[in-house]
């Protein structure tokens, strides 16, 4: 199965479905530490960026991706 299939399959569950895999993801997101291919594509993403929200995520996304491993 690929990860379009699987999209596709979340989008048809009912909301409450949803939620539960949404929080999966974002434990599992939470846990992963992120390679260092996957560090730089942020951070070229965050020097590319002048949208201050997006700034902020990005930069939430590439600490929790050095780091890893936080309980979430």
């Amino acid at each position: 199965m690929t990860a379009t299939e699987i999209i596709r399959e979340i989008e048809s569950l009912p909301p409450q479905e949803q939620e539960k895999v949404v929080r999966f993801a974002w434990r599992l997101g939470a846990q992963r530490k992120l390679s260092p291919n996957e560090l730089g594509h942020l951070a070229k993403e965050l020097a590319a960026t002048n949208d201050p929200v997006e700034a902020v995520v990005l930069r939430e996304e590439i600490v929790q991706g050095f780091y890893g491993g936080t309980n979430a």
